[in-house]
């Protein structure tokens, strides 16, 4: 699983004009799945995000996870954090999972989230989506599981 971490002040996503998804202070998660993912990297991933000290403490150091701020989550699927640009200029985006395989395991893991008392607002699978965010810092991460084979 690759996800793309923003601390944000604000987060919102619509479908269609609606809004399906929206969130005051806290993560904002674009969240991709590969072929090989399980349930395994899903709740490393999530014990990893739930625990991440990426907010700011007292003295103005990074030292408080989104638990800690009592801050919320707006999860957001993403097969193209799996897309392959390095050949031509159309990506290729076969690394990412079909929708019958992603989608449980994003499922799962804002259930395993949940689990550890956030609130998790979430898109809409597969849906052409607008997402809007005020980033905060601005801080951004990409995570990670297992790790990528070249090391990085």
């Amino acid at each position: 699983m690759r996800i793309v971490v923003q601390r944000c002040k604000r987060a919102k996503v619509t479908v269609a004009g609606e809004t399906v998804g929206s969130i005051g202070p806290g993560l904002m998660l674009l969240v991709g799945v590969t072929h090989e993912d399980t349930e395994k990297d899903a709740a490393y991933l999530a014990e990893k995000i739930a625990g991440l000290r990426i907010f700011e403490d007292g003295d103005g150091k990074m030292n408080l996870s989104v638990l800690d701020v009592e801050g919320a989550i707006l999860s957001v699927s993403q097969f193209t954090l799996y897309g392959d640009s390095r050949k031509g200029k159309r990506p290729s985006f076969v690394a990412a999972a079909r929708p019958e395989t992603a989608a449980p395991l994003y499922d799962r893991f804002n259930e395993l989230l949940r689990q550890k008392g956030l609130v998790v607002e979430t898109g809409r699978f597969g849906a052409d989506m607008d997402v809007e965010l005020t980033n905060w810092g601005p801080v951004t991460l990409i995570l990670e599981h297992p790790a990528p084979a070249d090391g990085r």
